[in-house]
């Protein structure tokens, strides 16, 4: 076993502290557990460097994770929604105050040059450019600066976030040159080669592609109500507040748009033995991800619980398992239903979860009551049951196991069963899982692989079973890529296989459905079906693990990522 320097870890992080400005009142102090490496809000690469962006840059719509709705940022209002055949038009208007550090106005020319930027050629920007592929145009209100109308293309539910889900960049700052005023969003929209050597194009590229856009002050500079004041790579990234920011002079305060903490620091602390240690000795203010074990150790630790709250949010991280349909042993329902009950779902959230995680139903999370389907009951472990269930589906038990014959051909009941390697969680839910199934006289084999490579089978269609974590949200839940039958070919997000006349047409209603009543019952409705077809396998959602200094309050605890509103903090009087 590789030996931990310790003592090396537990130097770094006493001399990263020691060089850092002395800490202010109400500075916040948030263990990262990497370098953000790029705070370029539109070539990030690193759920790190997003939580930094978030509190310098702001998009149209935001998210309240007091209550975990959408709500607007930069706009004074979520848009105004008409829809003309394929076409569909989004109407946003900025808010009157919001203006860049400079004090100019964010104008809808910032949200043009902003498309601009995340669609043209050249640029770093293939991660964010398929987020706005279906945006056609944008049309600028000529007797309102701050007004404009998005014309996309098609509609979805989602599209009503994805419109407001982008950051805002300064184009006074980002293109002094206006070298992009000469074009428009629609000569970004079709085929791009034509403009792969074009002279202005170029030239802006190779300025906006330049390091600094990826850590200077000077040109990170956003509409939020913090500026990048200090960035020490692998030690600590500190932002520090405005002086006189425009949110905090509306009109009509809003609680979700803040700037309360004067500093905010990020310290860079890989490991999380280290991590915890700064914990203990109140070096830092803000802890998560936290291991099951470790969080449990806290909890039962006095000295960290009379100076830190720990909370457990629901997340939005669903656990389960995949059976593949066009496996002739795994074509028909009781068979699956049978793999189903051997999933001692339970015994997985106790063992691999230190029982931090709720078991579901199906992939809608039940913190969402509405549209949960609460008259159903999660998969119970039931052997006896499994074994009557492969009976009733033909499957003869012998000294080598299951076997059956269809249409002439012999099959055997054994699994393959595929999952992430160095996923602790899935290692030990595959050990429950083959004990129990073994029991029942299936063999099963276990195969711990690199991620890409379970990617590249589950797509292929070449796998028997898997574990797998979907990661999702509480706004929409438009399940039609993962089980339509028309995304069932090789490469579609369908993986399973599954399908049925019924759910087909339950997911496309659901598409076009307005009224939240219709909504729920046809996902409460799709939810019945998916448990009783048993291809996707909904086994339970994990809770997040979280220390934060019981000195602040107004926290916004949530199950959505960063698990807190930082910003909002305050020191309790």
């Amino acid at each position: 076993m590789k030996k931990v320097n310790l003592l090396f870890y537990i130097s770094l992080i006493f001399l990263s502290f020691c060089s850092q400005p002395a800490r202010e009142p109400e500075e916040v102090r948030i263990r990262l557990a990497a370098d953000p490496e790029n705070l370029n809000p539109v070539s990030y690469t690193k759920a790190d460097a997003l939580q930094i962006i978030n509190l310098i840059f702001q998009a149209l719509l935001t998210v309240d994770l007091a209550d975990n709705t959408i709500k607007p940022a930069l706009a004074d209002a979520l848009p105004v929604i008409a829809r003309h055949d394929s076409v569909t038009h989004f109407t946003y208007r900025l808010r009157e105050e919001a203006s860049w550090a400079d004090g100019s106005p964010v104008t809808a020319k910032d949200v043009a040059f902003t498309l601009k930027v995340m669609k043209a050629p050249l640029l770093h920007n293939e991660q964010l450019k398929p987020q706005v592929a279906f945006i056609q145009d944008i049309v600028l209100d000529a007797a309102d600066a701050k007004k404009f109308t998005l014309v996309c293309q098609g509609f979805t539910p989602e599209m009503q976030l994805l419109t407001g889900d982008f950051f805002i960049l300064p184009a006074y700052l980002f293109d002094p040159k206006k070298l992009l005023d000469s074009y428009s969003v629609t000569d970004f929209t079709d085929d791009l080669s034509r403009l792969e050597n074009d002279t202005k194009l170029k030239t802006f590229a190779t300025w906006f592609n330049s390091p600094d856009f990826n850590r200077s002050a000077a040109l990170l500079k956003g509409s939020a109500g913090y500026e990048l004041e200090n960035w020490t790579t692998a030690q600590y990234v500190t932002l520090k507040r405005k002086t006189d920011w425009w949110g905090n002079n509306l009109r009509q305060p809003v609680s979700y748009v803040t700037a309360n903490p004067t500093r905010i620091s990020f310290q860079i602390i890989p490991d999380n033995t280290t991590a915890l240690l700064a914990l203990k000795n109140k070096q830092i203010d803000i802890l998560d991800n936290i291991p099951a074990a470790e969080f449990t150790n806290l909890k039962n630790n006095k000295a960290v619980t009379e100076t830190y709250a720990l909370y457990t949010p629901d997340a939005f991280d669903l656990v389960y398992a995949g059976l593949n349909t066009r496996q002739p042993k795994f074509g028909d329902k009781q068979t699956r239903q049978a793999i189903a009950h051997l999933l001692d779902i339970n015994s997985f959230i106790k063992i691999s979860q230190q029982s931090y995680a709720s078991p579901t139903v199906g992939p809608v999370p039940p913190s969402v009551k509405t549209y949960y389907n609460n008259g159903l009951t999660p998969v119970s472990f039931a052997p006896a049951k499994a074994t009557q269930l492969l009976t009733s589906a033909g499957w003869r038990i012998t000294p080598e196991g299951w076997f059956r014959t269809v249409n002439g051909e012999k099959q055997h009941l054994t699994i393959n069963l595929i999952f992430r390697a160095g996923n602790t969680a899935f290692e030990n839910s595959a050990l429950i899982f083959q004990q129990a199934a073994a029991k029942a006289g299936i063999p099963v084999n276990v195969q711990a692989i690199e991620g890409s490579v379970v990617s590249q089978q589950v797509q292929a269609h070449t796998f028997d079973m898997f574990f797998r974590t979907l990661t999702g949200n509480p706004f929409f839940f438009n399940f039609k890529p993962l089980f339509h039958t028309s995304y069932s070919e090789q490469g579609g997000s369908n993986a399973t296989g599954f399908g049925t006349t019924e759910s087909d047409r339950l997911l496309d209603e659901f598409i076009v459905a307005e009224s939240e009543e219709k909504k729920a019952a046809l996902l409460k409705r799709l939810q019945a079906i998916l448990q009783e077809e048993a291809a996707f396998i909904s086994l339970y959602y994990q809770k997040d693990r979280i220390a934060i200094r019981n000195k602040y309050e107004n926290l916004k605890i949530s199950g959505l990522s960063p698990n807190y509103d930082v910003s909002a903090f305050k020191i309790k009087n």
